[in-house]
């Protein structure tokens, strides 16, 4: 630990010579992002919100440093922090009152994204109501703001004044300010997350509060991102809502939260990963906003979220992440989808690697500059074909929707052998072809017979890359 802090100390006083640059909408195709410049950014990460079960700044530190390094050392660029955890939070006995070791913390944590060039994007918030609203369960984080209400000697009666009033709005803005005087011109923050799931909260005006909101926090931070978020999308009846959230002009990013979930109503929500995920994304891209899409919070959890998913230790392989991963970039989202469940899924199961191949799969392919269009189609077998093409190049991603969670991880049937796949030369034109399987890690060259390409065997999934120069 100790030496962890001495690291620390002297990145500090590095700055930011590690030469980060910002993170922008993409000038070439404002439905992904680009760093200030010019390059295109493709967001590898997931959400890294917090050191669950550690209250201790340097072990926290350390964990946060071992999660870093091990999405860095796979090709992950990205992750998400709430600041409003507890051991993040910055307001923690009074109301507008500041605590300068947890800014002091946070700048360490900066300093570590920074060397390991991951960009963090900072949720602000996530109460929903002043009182009475713990964790829900062990690991978890409170929903509640006690500091802020009245019977506890805060300025504020409830949500709704929290939400409607200037001495509430001040509450936020000032807290946003603080930050801001620090972190406004940091290179290694994305950008800034109003709220987690505003939808949630117990008071009624938060989709006007959203907008107003918005635009002051932009002018805090011009030089990043500024997003908002909403709770998961288990409804239809949510579709008007995030239509409406993800169209205000001030909402630099489309984000959608989406999990396997069996106490949703919409079945969707209990369909294979690969499906459920990039009918989320599709949903968004729908709207056309022309702005970059992210399903920024994948997972599964048991009936109406009350806890981690209980398959999760069947999942070894990853197939799920794999699918968190792969479907909604190629559905057409700005990134990947962003695992939620960081420590019981993913790390506990040890898949970082998986980050790193899907690193390896899309290189090469710029989205931006290839203007990629994506699209989707069935092919012969059960396999379900998702394609983003491009002027010179088109990557594929196949999936056997034969093999998906219910049958490996609920029954406990192994991922079947996909043999004699051919792609027809007339629907997808090529002069080069490479395929990828991400489960092995290997690249092999592909076969043109006759009018048609003959794809390797694989199990689950293949990458297929067309080039048409």
């Amino acid at each position: 630990m100790t030496r962890l802090i001495i690291w620390l100390t002297m990145l500090v006083w590095a700055g930011t010579s590690q030469g980060q640059n910002f993170v922008q909408v993409s000038k070439t195709d404002p439905h992904y992002f680009a760093t200030s410049d010019g390059k295109t950014y493709v967001p590898i990460g997931l959400n890294l919100c917090w050191p669950r079960f550690i209250d201790d700044e340097a072990e926290g530190l350390a964990k946060m440093d071992m999660y870093f390094r091990r999405l860095s050392e796979n090709g992950g660029n990205y992750a998400r922090i709430w600041l409003s955890a507890p051991f993040w939070e910055i307001e923690t006995q009074q109301a507008g009152q500041y605590d300068e070791q947890k800014l002091k913390r946070f700048d360490q944590l900066l300093t570590l994204a920074q060397h390991y060039g991951i960009h963090l994007k900072i949720c602000l918030e996530n109460f929903r109501k002043l009182t009475g609203y713990p964790a829900m369960f062990p690991g978890s984080v409170p929903f509640d703001r006690p500091i802020y209400a009245s019977a506890n000697g805060g300025p504020l009666a409830d949500m709704n004044q929290y939400l409607d009033s200037e001495t509430g709005r001040q509450l936020f803005l000032k807290r946003a300010k603080k930050l801001a005087e620090r972190y406004a011109n940091h290179p290694a923050i994305f950008g800034w997350e109003l709220w987690n799931e505003m939808n949630s909260v117990s008071g009624k005006n938060w989709e006007e509060w959203t907008k107003i909101m918005l635009g002051e926090v932009k002018s805090l931070f011009p030089n990043h991102l500024v997003m908002q978020s909403l709770g998961s999308y288990d409804k239809e009846s949510q579709r008007a809502i995030y239509q409406r959230i993800t169209s205000l002009p001030d909402n630099d990013v489309a984000q959608v939260h989406r999990y396997i979930d069996n106490g949703a109503s919409w079945k969707i929500c209990q369909a294979p990963m690969d499906t459920l995920a990039s009918q989320a994304t599709q949903d968004l891209l729908n709207f056309q906003t022309s702005k970059p899409v992210l399903a920024a919070e994948v997972g599964a959890v048991e009936a109406n979220h009350a806890g981690p998913w209980k398959l999760y230790p069947n999942d070894t392989s990853g197939t799920l992440l794999h699918d968190i991963l792969f479907a909604p970039f190629f559905t057409g989202a700005a990134g990947p989808g962003h695992c939620w469940h960081w420590d019981s899924y993913v790390e506990k199961n040890n898949l970082w690697w998986h980050f790193g191949r899907f690193a390896e799969a899309i290189k090469g392919f710029d989205p931006a500059q290839q203007q990629a269009v994506p699209f989707t189609t069935s092919l012969p077998n059960g396999l379900r074909l998702y394609g983003l093409r491009g002027k010179t190049q088109t990557i594929l991603w196949i999936r056997d929707g034969q093999s998906n969670w219910q049958t490996e991880l609920a029954q406990g049937k192994p991922a079947r052998i996909v043999t004699n796949v051919t792609l027809p030369l007339r629907q997808f034109p090529a002069k080069r072809i490479d395929s990828y399987n991400p489960w092995k890690n290997q690249h092999v060259a592909g076969k043109v017979s006759g009018k048609s390409i003959a794809l390797p065997d694989f199990t689950r999934s293949i990458i297929v890359k067309l080039y048409t120069d």
